[in-house]
């Protein structure tokens, strides 16, 4: 899918999560649409710095966010839309990842992941739907996780907010259905992301393996055996935002190298 800098001119994206990986890879496709992009999250310096790679103050702004807090996520969007006006694309990116045993699960670590990971979506979706019924068009991506559908073992966590994710996603698709707000989900396997390796650092200290055995561990399932790119979602979440994808919501889009659900 080429660039084309006119498809998405004069709409407003939000894109949460948006100061590195998958989020940063979705605010420069939209940007390359055309879009004017506000990028939340809680690292201002890097916030800034990739919305002075995507063309600077007229093409995208940087905005302070802690999404698991209603105040706060009421302030970010105040302030997205005094830069750029109302908000036509929503991209809930913003997450966390924890692994740990189900019975190492603490109340504590539960409740961070659905805040982030749940909540934040929720209140996020909050503030922009009413924009979109004022404008008539709407368009919310939501990331969550091919954990999101099937689960797995050590996340149980994560793998519980994700799959609200998708509960939500489809929920708000049928009830704004005839309004043209679509609503949508991407899915990625393990991506090539601060987060993986991360997660293949915890596996190696833990388990003492090699870091190319704990890839090969976390990629046993992937038929193409290898990480899956931000660009990749990117790809996708531009597709959902751009002309002619009306008729594409409540759709929980899988992408992970062939991995079936």
């Amino acid at each position: 899918m080429d660039a084309n800098p006119a498809v998405l001119a004069d709409r407003h994206a939000v894109v949460t999560g948006g100061s590195r990986g998958i989020g940063a890879a979705i605010a420069a496709a939209l940007v390359a649409d055309g879009a004017r992009v506000s990028l939340l999250g809680r690292d201002r310096a890097r916030l800034e710095q990739v919305a002075r790679e995507l063309g600077g103050e007229d093409r995208a702004t940087a905005v302070t966010v802690d999404v698991t807090g209603s105040a706060s996520v009421r302030a970010a969007f105040t302030a997205a839309r005094s830069r750029f006006g109302p908000v036509h694309i929503l991209i809930n990116n913003a997450g966390q990842a924890l692994s740990a045993k189900f019975t190492d699960t603490d109340e504590a670590r539960w409740n961070t992941l659905l805040a982030v990971n749940l909540t934040g979506t929720y209140l996020c979706a909050r503030e922009v739907v009413p924009d979109m019924l004022r404008l008539g068009f709407g368009r919310i991506v939501n990331v969550a996780s091919i954990a999101g559908l099937r689960g797995a073992s050590y996340i149980s966590a994560y793998a519980a907010s994700k799959h609200g994710v998708i509960g939500l996603t489809r929920s708000l698709a049928l009830e704004f259905a005839t309004r043209n707000i679509t609503v949508n989900a991407v899915c990625p396997g393990y991506a090539d992301t601060d987060m993986v390796r991360a997660a293949i650092a915890n596996i190696c200290a833990k388990t003492g393996r090699t870091e190319s055995e704990a890839l090969a561990s976390i990629l046993a399932t992937n038929p193409q055996r290898r990480l899956i790119t931000p660009e990749e979602v990117a790809h996708t979440v531009r597709w959902l935002c751009r002309p002619g994808t009306e008729s594409v919501t409540g759709q929980s889009i899988v992408i992970a190298g062939g991995e079936v659900t």
